[in-house]
């Protein structure tokens, strides 16, 4: 049983995420952890050579990142609280939404809907370069487009589902530690020759950290589907089917869950560092990726947050 107050943060740490987001100009603690990363990452790598050095290393920032995060927030907590128990529930809201990306990442795909509808495919591809990992410069529109749904299906999960989880099983320290583990992966968590090694244990930390939270995106992405498209079965069909095809044991998920959705094909082909990799393609290509589907995506990710939130209130409350 929550205390009294619980339900209220849940709400609005929520509300804060959905009405503030990350402005730029706010310090904010994903930044933090990615310089403490690259200048780990620089002691380390410019010093040891073997495999299992990178790897030792590599473990090393896996496991003191997520719980130096874990004990300094609980720690502002603690300390918070004791100031004023008004003051820590503000910074209890003021941490916990640092954690959630819901209106950031719907701000980053609608820049992208905005270049391509201003017919500026230069400007669509930066924007798009903010949204994903893969080279942007020489994508179509309909590859731009591929790429912010696929982007959007991801970080459901990554950026407002398995945060929402975390948050509601332990805090704004628990959904911090789950932050470090993200940002650990999408800085190091690479097949390449440099992070192989020492992204190993932080690639499989997130493998472990995002298994329930991808599939309980799925699961809503479809009920989302079927609200908005009249396409759930769709949606859950198709994620059946092809989300075990992806590279990743989680991200296949929620994009194959947002192809069903949407009646397009996503995957194949993208290049990373100027090389290009084949990956499996996930649904049915019943139309093409074009631009107005970007906000169809959104609203989709929309509905299925709000399903969510709905269904962790209960929990955080009970």
């Amino acid at each position: 049983m929550a205390d009294d107050l619980t339900g209220f943060k849940f709400l609005a740490v929520c509300v804060v995420d959905l009405m503030v987001g990350d402005p730029r100009w706010l310090p904010h603690p994903v930044r933090l952890m990615g310089f403490i990363i690259h200048a780990y990452e620089r002691l380390t790598l410019e010093r040891i050579s073997s495999p299992l050095a990178k790897r030792t290393a590599g473990l090393g920032l896996a496991v003191g990142l997520p719980l130096g995060a874990f004990f300094v927030t609980q720690g502002i907590l603690e300390w918070a609280e004791l100031v004023h128990e008004q003051f820590g529930m503000v910074i209890w809201v003021a941490l916990g939404s640092t954690t959630l990306a819901g209106r950031d990442l719907w701000d980053h795909a609608m820049r992208v809907h905005r270049a391509l509808r201003m017919g500026s495919l230069v400007s669509a591809r930066v924007e798009v370069g903010r949204l994903v990992g893969r080279d942007t410069a020489d994508l179509s529109e309909e590859e731009i487009v591929r790429a912010t749904v696929e982007s959007v299906s991801e970080n459901t999960s990554d950026g407002i589902v398995a945060p929402l989880i975390y948050l509601a099983l332990g805090g704004p320290a628990c959904a911090m530690a789950y932050k470090a583990i993200s940002t650990l992966d999408s800085m190091v968590g690479y097949r390449t020759d440099r992070y192989r090694d020492f992204g190993w244990a932080s690639a499989r930390a997130d493998d472990l950290v995002n298994w329930v939270p991808a599939r309980l995106t799925a699961v809503a992405m479809s009920m989302a589907a079927a609200i908005r498209l009249g396409t759930g079965g769709s949606a859950w069909k198709i994620c059946r089917r092809d989300a075990r095809c992806h590279p990743s044991p989680n991200s296949g998920w929620p994009e194959a869950a947002m192809a069903g959705a949407l009646g397009v094909q996503l995957g194949g082909g993208n290049v990373y560092g100027g090389v290009r990799e084949a990956r499996a393609r996930l649904g049915d290509p019943i139309t093409t990726c074009s631009m107005p589907l970007i906000p169809v995506a959104l609203q989709v990710m929309g509905i299925a947050y709000g399903l969510l939130f709905m269904g962790f209130m209960g929990w955080v409350m009970w």
